[in-house]
């Protein structure tokens, strides 16, 4: 968690530069990690449904960006 905690102190700096790359590396992040665990859902039975109420997103929008993987 140290590279995720050092991402997130680099988006509070007052360089827009830093602060902007910084922001740019944890949205790439949060995408692996939000597919991991979508993957590990759907392998443990999880509908589609399930998955979206924990993300807040509709059915639609999780099964459109994960459904062909």
């Amino acid at each position: 968690m140290t590279d995720a905690t050092d991402l997130a102190e680099r988006a509070g700096d007052r360089d827009p530069r830093v602060g902007l790359r910084a922001v740019a590396a944890l949205r790439r992040l949060l995408e692996q990690l939000e597919a991991v665990q979508v993957r590990s859902a759907r392998n443990q039975g999880w509908s589609w449904q399930e998955i979206a109420t924990q993300l807040g997103v509709s059915r639609q929008a999780v099964h459109k960006k994960y459904g062909r993987q």
